[in-house]
């Protein structure tokens, strides 16, 4: 299955590049299949297990979104940017428009309005974090880098001030009566309502549905070492109202803007360093001067990180727009 993920997120990546390139003739799972050495029978199911719908519903979502781009930021005829696109007319694209966004072409471009775009899958996400479209910076060196929305939740969390790791973490946690590494996954794995699901221990086993998360401190100079602390816990809707077990703690954590660094799945046994490093070059070569971010180190914004090597690696860091 490893293999297949890096086989499915080829194609993710391809399709992309063909609508970009308007390259209609190796835009069909035909060819795709091709460029893969596999069956369109086989390729097709492959797809749906990984990504959870079907290749040609992720094409058209694709072809959507792109063309959402060009309504809102260019002034080309809709039916122009519907030929484009791969729709055969403007009724054809109207009616898609619709049904996918709630509103046709026509309505959005005389009032553009927030609408859930159909966002590029990430084959090694399945619990997709982000809402609108993801706004891609770069990828270099196997690292993903791009800026999404995380929608208001709840984080349920044991946060240890002192730790500086996960695996410092889990030891000073285990110093702890009561509040032992295994005492809190126990408790979070009894929660209802967890918004990333059961996630893959880093020994491939089904393991409890923890991540890690990081809270920036008011008490701690930004962009220092210490400016913020450490936490294990879970998402949750914002709505929750279930039951919080005594040793932790729960905050509503708002609609927020955040720098995503991510690698796909690799093998831990082999590769766990290497791809570590690789993200860590990422984040502290990464330069903002291009975009209308910074990383917001205000009190209390929130930061996630999740290893799991069957799906991916991935640091999610807050950030702001330039005032």
């Amino acid at each position: 299955m490893y293999e297949w993920h890096k086989q499915i997120q080829i194609i993710v990546d391809e399709i992309d590049e063909c609508i970009k390139r308007r390259d209609d003739e190796s835009l069909t799972l035909q060819s795709l299949s091709f460029k893969l050495g596999y069956s369109e029978f086989h390729t097709t199911r492959k797809f749906k297990e990984i990504s959870g719908m079907q290749f040609r519903d992720y094409l058209r979502y694709r072809r959507l979104a792109f063309a959402l781009k060009e309504m809102r930021h260019s002034e080309r005829s809709i039916l122009d940017i519907a030929l484009d696109y791969g729709f055969s007319s403007h009724e054809a694209f109207t009616r898609a428009f619709k049904t996918t966004y709630g509103i046709t072409p026509s309505e959005y471009r005389k009032k553009p309005v927030n609408v859930v775009v159909r966002t590029k899958i990430n084959p090694f996400n399945r619990h997709y974090l982000g809402i609108g479209e993801i706004h891609m910076l770069k990828s270099t060196d196997g690292i993903t880098i791009y800026i999404t929305t995380i929608p208001a939740h709840k984080l349920m969390y044991v946060e240890n001030k002192e730790s500086n790791a996960f695996w410092d973490f889990v030891e000073k946690q285990n110093a702890l009566p009561g509040q032992d590494f295994d005492t809190i996954c126990g408790l979070l794995h009894g929660i209802e309502g967890c918004l990333d699901g059961k996630r893959l221990t880093e020994h491939g086993e089904q393991g409890n549905h923890y991540i890690m998360a990081h809270i920036n401190d008011a008490n701690e100079p930004p962009n220092t070492a210490m400016c913020f602390y450490n936490c294990l816990g879970i998402r949750l809707d914002a709505g929750y109202d279930g039951e919080i077990p005594s040793i932790m703690r729960v905050i509503d954590v708002p609609e927020a803007e955040y720098i995503v660094f991510e690698h796909g799945p690799f093998d831990y046994n082999h590769e766990n360093l290497s791809v570590e490093a690789k993200i860590d070059k990422a984040i502290a070569a990464f330069d903002f001067a291009d975009t209308s971010y910074c990383f917001d180190t205000s009190s209390g914004r929130t930061g996630y990180f999740y290893h799991v090597p069957s799906e991916f690696w991935k640091y999610i860091k807050p950030v702001r727009k330039h005032n």
